[in-house]
């Protein structure tokens, strides 16, 4: 019986959106499937909850109503990620 561990990832970074560094939380559960959550406060301290998954070869955000400076960071998160993705 082969047994398989697959750790959480969990990191953080500021990336600057709309002219202003904010901080993006990333969490992935232990699933190779799973989309990765990112979360982030936007300028009335509102938590934006959002997710990202794994298509054609990038990450994109998974169709909900989100504010445009999130939707326009996209490629950023999606290089994010790959980066601690490869890093691991």
């Amino acid at each position: 019986m082969k047994i398989e561990f697959i750790k959480n990832i969990q990191f953080s970074r500021l990336i600057k959106v709309n002219g202003r560094l904010k901080e993006f939380n990333f969490r992935k559960p232990n699933s190779k499937e799973s989309p990765f959550t990112v979360d982030v406060i936007d300028d009335r301290a509102n938590r934006i909850i959002f997710k990202m998954q794994k298509t054609d070869d990038s990450w994109k955000i998974l169709p909900q109503a989100l504010p445009e400076w999130i939707l326009q960071g996209e490629t950023a998160f999606a290089e994010i990620i790959e980066e601690e993705l490869n890093n691991n």
